[in-house]
């Protein structure tokens, strides 16, 4: 493990500790607060489509976001975890048609779309840990998004890239290794954290 990594990996342990420690309360309250600040992003006005993701666990709660979004007549894209940890993407049509997987993820039951339609998406909204003042996204290491950003890349297509986190996520610094995208802007609960790069 390389300096960087074992940077990246202190980091992920304590903000994973302390998304941990909030409350239920706490968590229900964010994930209202991101709905209601995911609709002044002009990406999510009306028709169109956006990709996102059903968060699990203590992440920032996605669910009435990403609802709120269909809701209004965005399209939504939700991911599908393939077996070499790549993903492929399908239509959120609504909470009852999502599937708890053997992994513990929440997934769309719907039509497969393949990998590379998230190439045609305005919007992208990533999980993540933090990320800091220059764009630096600390993932949790898997490297799905990573594939997903490449293919973005390669596609010559400019989505706006946005990862959804509580507010002390936005932080001083986050160590980059050179497969590392840079997202565009934080969105949590205390509203839009664009970047400077």
């Amino acid at each position: 493990m390389s300096a960087i990594q074992a940077r990246k990996a202190k980091l992920r342990t304590q903000i994973l500790r302390t998304r941990g420690e909030l409350t239920a309360e706490e968590r229900e309250s964010a994930a209202l607060a991101l709905t209601k600040r995911v609709r002044g992003l002009p990406e999510c006005s009306g028709e169109g489509t956006v990709a996102a993701y059903a968060s699990m666990g203590t992440e920032p709660g996605t669910g009435p976001l990403i609802e709120a979004m269909r809701s209004a007549g965005t399209r939504v894209l939700l991911p599908v975890l393939l077996p070499d940890n790549d993903l492929d993407w399908a239509e959120y049509l609504g909470p009852d048609a999502l599937v708890r997987t053997e992994r513990g993820l929440f997934e769309p039951t719907g039509p497969r779309l393949g990998p590379d339609a998230v190439t045609g998406v305005r919007l992208i909204l990533l999980p993540g840990l933090a990320v800091d003042a220059q764009g630096v996204r600390l993932g949790r290491g898997g490297g799905s998004y990573d594939r997903v950003l490449d293919r973005v890349r390669q596609a010559g297509t400019r989505p706006a890239l946005v990862v959804v986190l509580y507010a002390h996520e936005v932080v001083a610094s986050v160590p980059n290794e050179p497969h590392d995208h840079l997202v565009d802007a934080a969105l949590t609960p205390d509203g839009l954290h664009r970047v400077s790069a």
